[in-house]
């Protein structure tokens, strides 16, 4: 058996997610993928690996995993406890580990995702294109189904190359509200006018009944213009059914393929992203954007998920060298002579987060 993690504890939802299985839709079969891609970015990122390599992502609570590889790298991405062999260590932060030492991933603090990552990806057969686990069809992952304790999951890399660690400041990445923007369509016409405007001017709770496949809402019954059913037709990522109840469902990476209820519209990528953090009981809103502005949202989002790598920094010791951890510092460096401090170095402007 080759080099990996043993898990000894499973999270409640752990499986491994990458893009997603996209192209097979057509075929009947779902993307599958990561529910918050940016987050699975950035647990990539500070690893050094692809964007979209293949990682673990926990719902709520994560795992506990043994190396057993000579070494390991691994990252967090996510609100969420982490220590190493009992020893509390930060999340979005690399860190290299040694065999026979242990990881625990707890719960998360805020959101409702998480993604771990490993130096060099985790050694799992594709499955049409994709590692990525779709656990209504069995397909992907390591053996198709959540992560389960005695699990074996091979790495590609036997041992962890010896490098700085990296860290990246989470607040410079994540900037996301309640309110969702969303194209109208594509059978808006199914819907009243006061319907509509039910749609977009009530706020909404996410129900008890929230996976990867479709989050629930809860809130004001949307009004029909007729009929609730519709000859079936494909589900795009973010579509917002409304069933006869009147309660609209937003359709995420697990989702059918295709669906008989009308949709009043589609959540743009980077808001589906941000709902996907969204726990049972949280409030929302939706707000109407046009084509052109969902689309430049998209190509942004895509954007800073091609630069991460650009905002990851060097890690040291304590975390993150922000403005506040710079005041608690002792910064004076060198000898006071003759009563005169040394000039101080010139400004530098080479940084892209220099104000």
């Amino acid at each position: 058996m080759s080099g990996g993690l043993k898990v000894i504890a499973a999270g409640p939802g752990s499986t491994l997610q990458d893009r997603g299985r996209l192209g097979h839709q057509r075929f009947g079969v779902s993307t599958a993928g990561a529910a918050d891609p940016l987050l699975l970015a950035a647990s990539n990122a500070l690893v050094g690996n692809d964007a979209f390599e293949g990682a673990i992502e926990f719902t709520l609570v994560g795992d506990t995993l043994e190396v057993a590889a000579r070494s390991c790298r691994i990252a967090v991405t996510g609100d969420a406890e982490l220590t190493i062999d009992g020893q509390p260590h930060l999340p979005w932060t690399s860190h290299r580990l040694d065999q026979g030492q242990r990881l625990r991933v707890g719960a998360l603090a805020t959101g409702a995702r998480g993604y771990l990552a490993v130096a060099g990806g985790f050694d799992a057969a594709p499955v049409l294109g994709s590692v990525s686990t779709h656990l209504r069809s069995g397909l992907g992952g390591f053996t198709g189904t959540r992560l389960q304790p005695g699990d074996h999951l091979p790495l590609k890399l036997a041992e962890a190359p010896q490098e700085p660690e990296r860290v990246l400041d989470p607040r410079r990445i994540l900037d996301r509200s309640g309110v969702l923007r969303v194209v109208l369509g594509p059978q808006k016409s199914h819907f009243t006018e006061a319907g509509m405007a039910t749609f977009l001017e009530s706020e909404f709770t996410v129900t008890a009944e929230a996976d990867r496949m479709g989050y629930r809402l809860d809130g004001p019954a949307i009004e029909h213009a007729g009929g609730f059913n519709i000859i079936s037709d494909g589900i795009p990522l973010g579509a917002i059914q409304v069933p006869g109840t009147g309660r609209p469902i937003v359709l995420l990476a697990d989702r059918q393929t295709t669906g008989g209820y009308p949709k009043i519209a589609c959540v743009i990528v980077p808001d589906v992203a941000a709902l996907s953090q969204f726990r049972p009981g949280a409030k929302l809103r939706f707000r109407a954007v046009t084509v052109e502005e969902g689309t430049d949202a998209h190509r942004a989002f895509a954007e800073l998920i091609g630069n991460l790598p650009a905002l990851v920094e060097t890690a040291i010791p304590g975390g993150v060298l922000d403005s506040e951890r710079l005041l608690s510092l002792n910064l004076i460096d060198g000898m006071v002579l003759a009563g005169k401090a040394p000039d101080p170095p010139p400004l530098r402007m080479d940084r892209k987060d220099t104000p």
